[in-house]
């Protein structure tokens, strides 16, 4: 059995340190893509069915999403670290401290999950009054956030599972997993909000217990595979016990990781608590229009995962030259592709807007919103790669440079000060935001992110 299961492991395993970079990189990454793509697609389904509610509870799920999503973005740092440890172990043919990383990552990411679940959950009455969750969107912004913090944790030992497969180069295991869980909450998602059956009618509160119960049936199948014997990597029991000099070298890689996914995160958090001030329409369009924009960013954040993962084969392998090249080859075609699905949302923006809510007002401002950030796509595509390579060489410092100037520094300046000139404040932050896509891979190029990863790469082994 240890040696079939070892064969599909070897099998399903994708080497980018030998043969042509770009089948390689789309054979690594379409798995990514596809998994990404399933995960939003469930949000979108949440935001289906939620929207048949009405737009207080809409906007309650657009008011807690980036929260929710901030707290495993912190966290998250550390299975960022995790993966480039393993595909770097992978690539020098290590695969026993490929595995102990993988367990050694998975407790630590656990614990700071959980504790941020927790301090959330504490803190839930100050959160909603910093978001402007009050009046109508109270009681279902309560209700949901409530149930959906602690999910996170769950959420974060499948990504853990995630990034330890990705790192040995296998997508494929993962996004079937991706699939059963999208699956079950797609399902639940009726029956728990409107009560069909036997199920109680929870509401809105449905939708976050749907997410908390398929996720934990992932993170439940992912330890099951991650413990079992045979496969490319195996967690013995005793590897779970913390080991702090490794610990610390996880913080190390992981802390400017986690500051980067926290930096987008809280922009979108800020963002929100800015949006509700103009009432539950202005909410709803922007919860909308985030979503549908997360759904291209996953292609985004799949193909750098991919990149990450051959950067680091190839740095643990001694081969640079090729790390780079891996680099270029992802950034210039998610760069196409994105710029190609941008201007899809620009042109069909009322009928992506208008197939969540009947609502003509939520309609006209998320056509609006879809309009404007739709011309970015492409360049912030391009810019979610190269910071996926960064962090594939361990230099997850400049991702994280990247990152707040890209989140924080400009589109708050940008959004004010064309809300102030335009005396139309939300015109102003969805400018904004678009402002921040151009800007931002403006300073990559300033920072000749590309052009020096040959040189930079050299030193990023941090085995």
């Amino acid at each position: 059995m240890a040696t079939v299961k070892s064969r599909a492991s070897r099998r399903n395993k994708i080497d980018l340190t030998q043969g042509a970079v770009a089948p390689k990189l789309l054979q690594l990454a379409a798995p990514l893509v596809a998994g990404n793509i399933l995960q939003t697609v469930y949000n979108l389904v949440d935001m289906f069915w939620v929207g048949k509610l009405g737009a207080a509870e809409v906007a309650a799920v657009s008011i807690v999403f980036p929260t929710a999503w901030l707290l495993i973005s912190i966290a998250m740092g550390v299975t960022i670290a995790g993966a480039a440890l393993v595909s770097q172990w992978t690539g020098a043919g290590d695969h026993e401290q490929a595995s102990f990383s993988v367990a050694q990552m998975l407790v630590l990411a656990t614990a700071i999950a959980t504790l941020l679940a927790g301090l959330a959950y504490w803190g839930r009455f100050a959160l909603m009054a910093f978001l402007g969750a009050t009046g109508d969107l109270f009681d279902p912004t309560l209700a949901y956030l409530s149930i959906i913090f602690w999910s996170v944790p769950f959420t974060f030992i499948f990504y853990s599972y995630q990034s330890a497969l990705r790192g040995v180069g296998d997508t494929i295991r993962p996004m079937f997993l991706v699939i059963a869980s999208n699956v079950v909450n797609m399902v639940l998602d009726p029956f728990l909000i409107f009560g069909w059956g036997f199920f109680p009618e929870l509401g809105v509160a449905g939708a976050a217990w749907a997410t908390l119960l398929s996720r934990l049936l992932a993170a439940v199948i992912g330890l099951c595979f991650l413990f079992a014997p045979g496969g490319a990597l195996t967690i013995r029991p005793k590897q779970l016990i913390p080991h702090w000099p490794t610990q610390y070298k996880i913080l190390n890689l992981g802390v400017p990781g986690g500051v980067d996914g926290a930096a987008r995160s809280f922009s979108a958090v800020a963002m929100v608590a800015l949006i509700t001030r103009f009432g539950p329409v202005a909410t709803a369009a922007y919860g909308i229009g985030v979503r549908v924009m997360s759904l291209v960013w996953t292609i985004s954040g799949a193909v750098g995962q991919g990149v990450g993962v051959g950067v680091g084969q190839n740095l643990g392998a001694n081969q640079s030259d090729r790390a780079a090249r891996v680099a270029w080859v992802g950034t210039f075609g998610d760069l196409l592709l994105l710029s190609a699905l941008g201007l899809t949302a620009v042109a069909f923006a009322p009928e992506i807007v208008g197939a969540f809510v009947n609502d003509p007002a939520v309609i006209a401002e998320g056509t609006n919103f879809l309009r404007v950030t739709g011309w970015g796509f492409g360049l912030g595509g391009a810019l979610m790669v190269i910071q996926g390579a960064f962090q594939g060489a361990g230099r997850t410092g400049y991702s994280m440079i990247l990152s707040l100037i890209e989140s924080l520094v400009i589109p708050f300046a940008a959004g004010v000060a064309v809300g102030v000139a335009a005396g139309a404040r939300r015109a102003g932050s969805v400018v904004g935001l678009l402002f921040v896509r151009c800007a931002g891979i403006c300073d990559g190029r300033k920072l000749d992110a590309l052009g020096r990863l040959a040189s930079k790469f050299s030193g990023g082994d941090y085995r």
